[in-house]
Formats: C-alpha cells, structure tokens, sequence
C-alpha cells in the first residue's frame, strides 16, 4: 500500500465520523484547535509557558475571559487569555460587531 492510500484512508474515516457525529463535536474541535492556537500565541509573548518559571519571561497569564465565537458550525465560547501587563487579542478573530 502506497502512503497517499492510507492517508486518503484515513481522511475518509474522518470524514466518514465527521459525518455521522452531531455538530457539537465539530464545534468541540474548533474551540480546542482555537484556545490551543491562542495559548501558544500568549506563551510566546510571555516568553514563557503558562505556569513555567523562565529568566527569559516578560509577562505573565491573568486568567481568561469568554467570547462568543459564530462559526459556520455555530456558535462557541472560547477562553481567551488575559496578560497581567498589556493586551492580547489574537489577530486572526474578528472584533465584535456592535
């Protein structure tokens, strides 16, 4: 067997389960890819990990706040990571509408 026939044997199982699941587990699998994406954005401009003691470290994590994200698959709340000094909003998730 060809490695491009198991990938494509696995792309099917997945969407084989993505089509027979309800859509919270897609909305399950953004949130998670999301916090996952900022977690690791609010660690770099820490310059260290949550809860890692570094020299390096300029900044620390100061909890989360929740935002409702609409998606294609509905709506999810995400967790955003507050800084103890200065602001983060990741770029890539729109500002609210008013």
């Amino acid at each position: 067997m060809a490695a491009s026939d198991s990938v494509n044997d696995v792309a099917g199982w997945v969407n084989d389960r993505l089509a027979d699941a309800s859509p919270d587990l897609l909305r399950a699998m953004i949130k998670q890819f999301a916090e996952t994406l900022m977690a690791a954005e609010a660690d770099a401009m820490c310059g260290a990990g949550y809860r890692e003691r570094s020299a390096e470290r300029v900044n620390s994590r100061n909890g989360y706040r929740a935002r409702d994200w609409d998606t294609r698959a509905g709506s999810v709340e995400l967790a955003i990571p507050k800084l103890r000094t200065g602001s983060y909003f990741p770029d890539w998730l729109l500002e609210r509408r008013r």
